[in-house]
């Protein structure tokens, strides 16, 4: 099963090679051209869309890392379609959605936090529900600390939280990790997302959200984190009582 695994591996490795270069070429092409057609940056964004679908895919994480980068520069230069969306749900939930082992029953061969963790705060950018529901299913499934603080920064990034969703899952982590394991950087970036969430939405309403924060402030963190914690407890009184709710 592995030597499939390998084999699989080998000739999606040699395809986004093949990929990579038809798009080299053409963007060369277009190039000694001067400026190109409508029709030409259609189809060279066409191709930067099925070069980053399929290194996301790729068993190889160097493959995925440089997908990440791809991303990264389509996002800074505006080009955000749906199927870089879906790239980034796939490469920030791979190992809670799909779990490959050597053999079927040896280590984990996918196990990638850090692309994990770099994808989940790119999709921060994409303030839709189906980024919204992919963070969350990081958030409240990944097991490793580094990629559910990216996940609950981002959550505060695309700013939704209907029927407080959200700050519930924050506050489920906060409460979670504050028992078994506090971690000052998961708990400084829920700190963030909810000071985001707060900004987003006029305020927070959710009484669950309000007690991690209270949790955090007189919990065993650093005092950066416990301070943050307070001053976003002060800030949040403050806008309450300005705004007369």
């Amino acid at each position: 099963m592995e030597d499939s695994y390998l084999e699989v591996s080998m000739k999606r490795s040699l395809s986004v090679l093949v990929i990579i270069f038809v798009a080299a070429t053409m963007g060369a092409f277009a190039q000694s051209g001067g400026e190109r057609t409508v029709e030409e940056s259609y189809l060279q964004e066409s191709l930067e869309t099925m070069i980053i679908r399929e290194q996301a895919y790729a068993d190889s994480k160097d493959m995925k890392l440089v997908a990440l980068q791809y991303i990264r520069q389509a996002i800074d230069e505006g080009r955000m379609n749906q199927d870089i969306a879906r790239a980034l749900e796939f490469l920030a939930t791979e190992t809670t959605s799909t779990i490959i082992r050597a053999g079927g029953v040896g280590r984990v061969l996918n196990n990638y936090p850090d692309v994990r963790r770099e994808a989940a705060l790119l999709l921060g950018e994409f303030k839709t529900v189906a980024a919204k529901d992919a963070l969350l299913k990081v958030a409240l499934s990944d097991n490793e600390p580094m990629v559910i603080a990216a996940a609950m920064r981002s959550l505060g990034k695309v700013g939704m939280n209907d029927n407080d969703d959200v700050t519930q899952a924050i506050a489920f982590i906060v409460n979670r990790f504050d028992i078994l394991m506090p971690d000052n950087s998961l708990a400084f970036e829920s700190l963030v997302a909810l000071e985001l969430l707060a900004k987003a939405q006029g305020g927070l309403k959710d009484t669950a959200a309000i007690r991690a924060i209270m949790r955090i402030a007189d919990g065993s963190y650093i005092t950066p984190v416990r301070q943050k914690a307070r001053n976003l407890l002060n800030d949040l009184r403050t806008a309450s009582n300005s705004s007369g709710k």
